[in-house]
């Protein structure tokens, strides 16, 4: 099948890996969510939000693809693009090794796979730089604030702590409700506090530092597959070497 000349995308850090894969020209939609690579996806025209974005709209600009994820979009939506004949790739990473082999899916549709191999080659060096410590740091990261809720198993951000030296202290379901109280019964040795899906800040900072040395993160480290994963890798596995540093009643990382 040749490759498409007309793409959407549903997610923000899809749409960024398509430019990744030097395919930018190719896109006709995004959401409005969609926001990176700033600037150059400023002339890419808005079809709506993730959870509503507009089939009508969608189906206008005449795609040749649009590029889905189960978790960030509507399966409803999903459905009326392919009842209306349009393909829809639909991608679902749920660990470091699900993001790598969807980074090849997507630059094998887009007709760029050579590309998509030397992005994969960047994430396994950065993961080779960052073995998985034997005493790894217990990490909570919550994702939303009022319900307090956690990033759980069985997810990409889960995995990627694992890969960088962490554990998390939730074990059980992928996004579960959870209390400050649970939490600190959990005994973490690190709260990660992102910015994204809900915007924690120094208010919040506060509230967890109580429970443990808690930091303000960037949540595209957590949360964007794609050609930020070496950076994420890199910064997360020296974030938790200084957490585990300051933990060390010698002061020297374990």
């Amino acid at each position: 099948m040749s490759a498409p000349r007309r793409v959407v995308s549903l997610v923000p850090s899809l749409t960024e890996l398509v430019y990744s894969l030097g395919c930018g020209g190719m896109l006709v939609g995004r959401t409005r969510f969609c926001t990176e690579p700033a600037g150059e996806v400023n002339t890419v025209a808005i079809v709506g939000g993730t959870k509503n974005p507009s089939i009508e709209k969608i189906a206008a600009a005449a795609p040749d693809l649009v590029i889905a994820n189960k978790e960030e979009n509507r399966r409803e939506d999903i459905e009326a693009l392919q009842a209306a004949g349009v393909e829809v790739l639909i991608t679902d990473p749920n660990d470091v090794a699900g993001a790598l082999q969807m980074i090849a899916d997507v630059g094998a549709a887009l007709g760029a796979s050579e590309l998509a191999k030397r992005l994969i080659a960047e994430v396994d060096a950065a993961l080779a730089d960052a073995p998985p410590r034997q005493e790894p740091l217990r990490v909570f990261v919550p994702i939303w604030y009022n319900p307090l809720m956690a990033l759980g198993t069985g997810t990409y951000g889960s995995d990627l702590l694992a890969r960088c030296g962490g554990a998390n202290v939730v074990e059980h379901s992928r996004y579960p409700e959870t209390t400050v109280d649970v939490i600190a019964d959990l005994s973490p040795d690190l709260i990660l506090l992102p910015d994204e899906p809900f915007p924690f800040d120094a208010q919040h900072l506060s509230i967890f530092e109580r429970v443990a040395p808690s930091r303000l993160v960037d949540g595209k480290l957590l949360w964007w597959y794609g050609p930020r994963m070496p950076v994420a890798i890199r910064e997360l596995a020296a974030l938790f070497e200084e957490a585990r540093a300051k933990s060390s009643p010698s002061g020297i990382a374990r």
